[in-house]
């Protein structure tokens, strides 16, 4: 052959193969061959500039080789995996390769394979000794080679796909978010299987999901009804009294109503000058529905028709921060993405709802101006005086890194703020979370498949005036609407876009699906299960594998609490061990409730009973708890011992046996002494214990959070600095002004 022909014919070959990636690119295919990590050649990185091709001059191909070379100078999008991950690049391309390059790659008798577009076929050549490139004739397809050869390509990833059919409300910012990640909704839903179900409601909404990701835990929201969320908050303030000061002292109706109007009473007889408030909230109430204020427990309204009415009376916040003259909470909104290992996330912006009246403080007079107590939205929505803003900075609603600018020019310690209300947070699902896990079990038992879970709450919370936070209340379904209601013209009302809900709620429900996203679940479990107790560094921005691949979106908006800073709080889980015990001894069945045998089994197990505490005794104390809790759970799935009457059992069984003790030693006295009897749970258990991530903490044993400390050391009491890698300054989110410190309350 003519070295005319040569020329030729290798130059058609190099032409055809920058079309071939140009159209690669395109169709979003990395067209460049990676040679595995463990292949020697994977560290080359020739010199386009000079290079020998087929037996011409090198200069014949410079030009070429430069321009098809410059492409690869950066890392683009098609260097990265789905999960965001740089992957190696190797710039042999083509037929051009260094002298050096095709000296090892001679050594090792390798040969190069390159695609011939169009034709479904492969080049093959291979470098001789004198740097000459030998072109073989195309006799294997693509894939065969690629085998042979150890190359493989980045191929397109299959897109999520999202079961929308019961979103209700969040149906529109769902889509929003669909859509901005590149995912593909079913709207209808569809016969085989999706990645993630968003329900509305309940977990329940869409029966028999067998695998993927749904949105909810189930008895969240039995969880967080006004009377479940007062008593497992209320034996965190018995364990832990001073870290548990942020909810307001409560009292459960009708059950309480005698205490409560006794301790009422007596306060005002010590001093007749205290004149108290008090806020009534219905248990199964929501958006302010029922809720109104007393200032004497004769005002009570304690039965509704034939029935008495469920109930919680709490102390009212008399001195709240204001701004405008206006009342105002925080709705933040919190992700917790698994249960088992804990994961919590906070946004990092929020909405600030305020009053429509300017506030003063109770009286006899203005006790019925809900306008001017009550921040709920769905109140003051229908006042005269509430504004609707485009802006984040003015009308009823706005966004709480305004709110923060504003605290932050008048001289408030944000700093101080956040750590308060991270720590109310993580402190609140710590409380909620023994419950949680008994209510998973009993819905998806041991054998029986089901979805993994997550779920977005709404946080409510007030800031009093000296900066404290106060929660009000957890919302299991928060508000996800980005649009409101508007009079359009006289008696006409028609849902009109709000910028404001838009902004925010659009980037948690998108952000949360990106933490969700399945084809990085693997990666990020693998390098967060990590034994409990540890604290776990948060890799920044930049290398964050929770980032996108798609440079179009924003970094998250979700910033990790929890495990992060899980040595301050982990000496709270207290009663999640103590719920460990309780699902150990539930049988097979998966139910929520110990019987009379499942009860004896555990105290004979954990050897509690002697001479002075006989199994008759013990019977005595089931039947006598068990009766008076039935009394208040007029909703239980079936008769026998639920988790708080165990706890209950449990707090009993410590005093007697170490006497001496406070209340906490106690019990981790006694938890320390049937972890040592039970040891190990056996597989069955396992499976039982594993939560609604099916994940277990390496190192860890199933079902069990780390031990606490017996004394919780002082100088973990003080306030102590958390400052997160990823704390950059951004005036968007609240998150970006401050570091971060932590105090225990």
């Amino acid at each position: 052959m003519r070295m005319s022909d040569r020329y030729e014919k290798v130059t058609v070959q190099l032409e055809q193969m920058k079309a071939f990636a140009e159209d690669a690119e395109k169709e979003g295919v990395d067209p460049e061959e990676q040679v595995p990590p463990s292949s020697p050649s994977a560290s080359v990185s020739p010199d386009p500039s000079s290079t020998t091709v087929a037996g011409s001059d090198a200069s014949s191909t410079s030009t070429t080789s430069k321009h098809r070379g410059k492409g690869r100078s950066k890392p683009g999008r098609d260097d990265k995996t789905p999960c965001g991950r740089h992957i190696p690049d190797l710039s042999l391309q083509g037929s051009v390769v260094t002298a050096h390059a095709e000296k090892n790659l001679n050594k090792l008798g390798y040969e190069r394979a390159l695609h011939i577009k169009g034709t479904g076929k492969i080049l093959q050549g291979k470098s001789e000794p004198n740097g000459n490139y030998v072109t073989i004739q195309a006799t294997k397809n693509i894939q065969e080679s690629r085998r042979d050869d150890g190359f493989k390509v980045t191929k397109k990833r299959r897109p999520v796909t999202v079961d929308t059919s019961k979103a209700k409300t969040s149906l529109e910012a769902l889509k929003i978010s669909i859509k901005q990640l590149k995912w593909k909704e079913f709207p209808l839903g569809r016969r085989a299987a999706c990645d993630i179900y968003w329900h509305g409601v309940s977990f329940h909404d869409n029966e028999n999901i067998v695998s993927g990701q749904v949105n909810k835990f189930p008895g969240m929201i039995e969880m967080l009804r006004k009377i479940n969320m007062s008593r497992a908050v209320r034996t965190m303030q018995e364990l832990f009294p001073e870290e548990y000061d942020f909810y307001p002292r409560s009292w459960i109706l009708p059950q309480e109503y005698q205490q409560f109007s006794s301790q009422i009473r007596m306060v005002k007889e010590k001093d007749a000058t205290v004149n108290p408030t008090f806020i009534v909230k219905p248990d199964g109430g929501s958006q302010g529905d029922g809720i109104y204020l007393i200032r004497d427990p004769s005002d009570l309204k304690l039965v509704a028709g034939s029935h008495a009415k469920q109930a919680v009376v709490q102390e009212y916040i008399q001195k709240p921060l204001l701004i405008d003259k206006l009342k105002f909470d925080i709705r933040l909104y919190v992700l917790i993405k698994s249960l088992e290992p804990l994961e919590i996330y906070i946004a990092k912006e929020g909405l600030t709802r305020f009053c429509t009246e300017p506030y003063q403080e109770p009286s006899q007079k203005n006790l019925s101006h809900v306008f001017m107590h009550l921040t709920n939205y769905s109140l003051n929505v229908h006042s005269g005086n509430f504004v609707h803003s485009d802006s984040q900075n003015t009308g009823s609603k706005r966004t709480l890194s305004s709110v923060l600018f504003r605290l932050t020019s008048k001289g408030v310690d944000i700093k101080r703020v956040w750590s308060d209300i991270i720590a109310l947070v993580i402190k609140t699902v710590i409380a909620v979370v023994p419950e949680l896990r008994v209510y998973y079990q009993a819905d998806i038992p041991p054998g029986k498949p089901g979805p993994t879970c997550f779920q977005i709450l709404g946080f409510d919370i007030l800031l009093m005036k000296n900066l404290k936070p106060v929660l009000l209340e957890v919302n299991s379904n928060p508000s996800m609407r980005i649009e409101h209601e508007q009079e359009v013209a006289p008696g006409v009302f028609e849902y009109v876009p709000s910028p404001v809900d838009e902004g925010v709620k659009v980037g948690v429900i998108r952000d949360t699906l990106r933490l969700m996203d399945p084809g990085c679940m693997k990666s990020r479990i693998s390098s967060q299960s990590r034994p409990a107790g540890l604290e776990q560094d948060i890799p920044t921005d930049a290398e964050s594998p929770e980032r996108s691949p798609d440079e179009a979106l924003p970094s998250l908006c979700l910033k990790q609490v929890y495990p992060k800073y899980a040595k301050q709080f982990n000496h709270l889980r207290l009663v999640e061990r103590i719920a460990a015990l309780f699902i150990r001894f539930l049988g097979v069945k998966g139910n929520m409730r110990l019987g009379p045998t499942a009860f004896r089994t555990f105290i004979r197990t954990c050897k509690l009973s002697n001479t002075n505490f006989t199994m008759a005794s013990v019977d005595i104390l089931y039947i006598d708890i068990t009766r008076r809790w039935s009394g208040t759970m007029s909703d239980s799935r079936e008769a026998g011992m639920g988790l708080q009457a165990f706890v209950e059992a449990f707090f009993y069984l410590a005093g007697r046996r170490f006497k001496s003790l406070a209340l906490k030693e106690q019990a981790v006295s006694l938890l320390e002494l049937c972890e040592a009897q039970l040891g190990p749970p056996s597989g069955s258990e396992e499976r039982r214990s594993v939560s609604c991530s099916r994940a277990l903490p390496r190192g860890g044993q199933p079902g069990r959070p780390a031990a606490p400390q017996t004394k919780t050391p002082r100088a973990e009491s003080q306030r102590g600095e958390l400052t997160p890698a990823d704390q950059q300054p951004n005036p968007r989110h609240a998150f970006g002004l401050f570091s971060l410190q932590v105090q225990r309350n």
